[in-house]
């Protein structure tokens, strides 16, 4: 028997777990803040290992929800790096789900979400750069940059007293 680790891949994280019935939303499904909290634990889990720091989530977006997930389905979340700022990470995360029995995973949400590595004072500090290698994450990473852009050019249209709280 081995004692040798297996290397990680530290630009992908994968949880998997059954949805339980305190996930359930008054329609019976799981509830969509259910699954928010659960892409934002396996997006940190992801940026934490590629920065080796605690991070921080500055923003999620373009989060889709496609179709919904029932109690007891077999629930597989994947994030993955796909872009990195000086001390940013863009984690773009899947949700598949469907019954354990068939082994048939169904896409039921995708969004992006960007983390930033802190230091112990909260200040943010540099993370390692992510260098997209293959054309699907040179695509992906574009997606990533072009869906900042959006979110950037819609914070600007914020009326000011919307962005300071006062609405």
């Amino acid at each position: 028997m081995s004692t040798s680790a297996t290397p990680l891949d530290r630009s992908e994280t994968t949880f998997r777990f059954l949805a339980e019935p305190t996930s359930v939303n008054f329609g019976g499904k799981v509830h969509g803040g259910a699954l928010m909290k659960w892409i934002d634990e396996t997006a940190y889990a992801c940026a934490a290992v590629w920065s080796g720091r605690y991070c921080v989530t500055v923003s999620v977006g373009n989060i889709r929800f496609r179709r919904p997930i029932q109690v007891g389905n077999l629930v597989e979340l994947r994030a993955r790096v796909v872009a990195t700022g000086r001390t940013s990470m863009h984690i773009h995360v899947t949700v598949h789900a469907g019954d354990p029995k068939s082994g048939q995973l169904r896409l039921t949400t995708d969004c992006l979400v960007v983390f930033v590595a802190v230091d112990e004072n909260g200040t943010p500090i540099p993370v390692p750069p992510f260098v997209p290698e293959t054309e699907e994450q040179k695509r992906v990473a574009k997606y990533a940059m072009d869906v900042k852009a959006a979110l950037d050019a819609i914070v600007e249209l914020k009326p000011e007293e919307m962005a300071q709280g006062h609405i």
